[in-house]
């Protein structure tokens, strides 16, 4: 299911991949070079409805524009919050994640004390520019007081794994799961022998499972 939700920005929208009895629904953004059908938001979109989990992917209003650039995080911010009602009314009073992929990512970590998301899932975080380490945004990470779920790259140049685990320790709150040899945009070389799809949503599906049962 596709709708369209008017805002101050323009029009976002959303797609619906609906459980048939969801227990949890999981709100979903783009990052800032592609849409809502990067192969992670897919896998996640096609896998959990299964599993009792609705799947919203969310369209920013700059990508439904037709423009190639995203705009500022602040009017990110702005985008995802007034769609905001129509996903809270999707829920039903189910427990909401929020979170995305990359620049969704860093939404749904800013975004979800305001939202009472229960948990965030963040799927490739850009921790710093690639090769600007010093320009960290570890502080956005950190920012959510719920569970924070991070499925990154080893090789990620936007900060690895091994580096988001390091700049994290001793954050109980924050789980990282690391898929072996991929990139920011979880995409690892044909021959690999690494199931990407599987290590995902296996990761978001335990993820839900062990916040809802407390």
């Amino acid at each position: 299911m596709e709708r369209l939700l008017e805002t101050s920005l323009g029009p976002a929208r959303i797609t619906v991949s609906a459980a048939d009895e969801p227990r949890a629904v999981l709100w979903l953004g783009h990052g800032a070079g592609g849409g809502i059908d990067s192969r992670d938001l897919l896998a996640v979109a096609k896998a959990l409805p299964a599993e009792g989990i609705t799947v919203v992917r969310h369209e920013q209003p700059w990508r439904l524009a037709g423009r190639k650039v995203a705009v500022r995080p602040p009017m990110l911010d702005i985008g995802w919050l007034e769609s905001a009602p129509t996903v809270l009314e999707l829920a039903n009073g189910v427990p909401l994640f929020v979170g995305g992929r990359s620049a969704g990512a860093r939404v749904g970590c800013r975004t979800a004390g305001a939202l009472g998301a229960a948990a965030v899932v963040c799927l490739g975080f850009p921790l710093h520019p690639p090769g600007k380490p010093e320009k960290s945004r570890l502080e956005e990470l950190l920012t959510p007081d719920v569970p924070v779920l991070v499925v990154q790259g080893e090789h990620d140049t936007f900060g690895s794994a091994a580096q988001v685990r390091r700049e994290t320790e001793g954050e109980t709150s924050i789980r990282v799961v690391e898929v072996p040899k991929a990139d920011h945009g979880l995409r690892v070389a044909a021959r690999s022998g690494v199931d990407v799809n599987d290590i995902v949503t296996s990761a978001v599906r335990q993820f839900v499972d062990e916040v809802l049962a407390g």
